[in-house]
Order: structure tokens, then C-alpha cells, then sequence
């Protein structure tokens, strides 16, 4: 990873944090009109979120949205196992635990956790993205290394990146392991990519 890369991750991770709540719940709600409006949820099923943290983006009316239409609803689990994340199906009141990094994740047993592939629709957070559908995240790789069978197959999972319009950069650095998004949803605007 280039110092430069590293000084863009804290740069941005710093900017989406400094949002204050009253912005942060403002953009919460005008990304998840834009979200209805341009019918991503469409046919799909099973839907992969996250819980915001560390100044992401948040995607809870998009989850209570998803809920109140019937859909399944997921989060990204740690599988020390893999060292990548699984998800498991997450319903309102449900029994909640912290992983390592102190972000909670539905109690459950990992027998019933699914891979990627199984997914219809995952949403998930960044650090920065480009309009060609390239993310940066955390850089611990959970994601490119749990996404990285999608490559493997004609996958119909959609992948869809989830940002504060602040975060948007020109152009990233990419590696050959980064997986593209088909688009990148902000509380501005929809950009859809030509990945895949």
C-alpha cells in the first residue's frame, strides 16, 4: 500500500467523520429516497447491509425499507476461520454480539452464515470511491477477499457502494485484487459503472 493511498484513507476517513449528526441523519434519508426512487432494490431477495460506524454512511431506512417489503435482510460477519466475512440474516430485535473491531453482529450460529455468491444485493460501505466504480475501504481486505468468488463465476450479485458525496475522488489506485462495483449510491446521486 502507497503512503499516498494511506494519506487519502485517513484524509477521507477524517472528512466523513467530521459530518456532524443532524448532516449525517440528512444524508442517511436523501440516500435512501434516491435509493426507492431509482428502484434498486428491483427483484432482489436477499439484501446485504452493514451498521454504520466510524462516520459511514448509514444505511438503516434502507434496512427498515427492505424489512416492511419482505425481503431478507444481512450483515457481514468475521469468519476468523476465512479471515474474510460471511453474512448472516439480521431481524429487527435480534440478539446482537461485537466482533473484534467493537461493531455488532447478529448472534447467530455460523452454520446458517452464507457466502457472497448467495446474496442478490450487497451494500457496502467505503472509504472513497471513483466515478468508475473503484472503492477504497478500511484496508483490511475482509471484503476483496469475501467478494473475490464473485470474480470466479458470472455472479448475479449486484454490488453496490454506499458513500457521502465528499468521499468521491477523481481516480484510485487500483490492484489487481480490488473488485469493481456496478454503481455507487450518494445522498446526490446515482453513478453506475461499467463494472462487469
Amino acid at each position: 500500500m502507497s503512503a499516498q493511498t494511506d494519506l487519502l484513507r485517513q484524509d477521507k476517513r477524517q472528512q466523513r467523520r467530521s459530518l456532524d449528526s443532524s448532516l449525517q441523519s440528512q444524508h442517511a434519508e436523501q440516500l435512501t429516497q434516491l435509493f426507492l426512487q431509482e428502484g434498486l432494490f428491483s427483484q432482489h431477495q436477499k439484501i446485504a447491509a452493514y451498521l454504520a460506524n466510524d462516520g459511514e454512511i448509514d444505511p438503516v431506512h434502507i434496512i427498515r425499507q427492505a424489512w416492511g417489503l419482505g425481503k431478507q435482510v444481512y450483515l457481514p460477519v468475521l469468519s476468523a476461520h476465512e479471515n474474510s466475512l460471511l453474512f448472516a440474516l439480521y431481524e429487527e430485535g435480534m440478539p446482537m454480539c461485537r466482533n473484534q473491531f467493537g461493531i455488532d453482529e447478529p448472534n447467530s450460529a455460523p452454520e446458517h452464515w452464507l457466502r457472497a455468491k448467495h446474496m442478490d444485493l450487497i451494500l457496502l460501505p467505503l472509504v472513497a470511491f471513483d466515478a468508475q466504480g473503484n472503492r477504497m475501504g478500511m484496508g483490511g481486505g475482509f471484503y476483496d477477499r469475501s467478494l473475490a468468488d464473485l470474480q470466479q463465476q458470472n455472479s448475479r450479485t449486484r454490488l453496490i457502494g454506499l458513500a457521502h458525496e465528499i468521499q468521491k475522488v477523481e481516480r484510485l489506485e487500483t490492484q489487481s485484487w480490488d473488485i469493481p462495483l456496478h454503481a455507487i449510491l450518494t445522498e446526490d446521486r446515482l453513478y453506475l459503472t461499467t463494472a462487469r
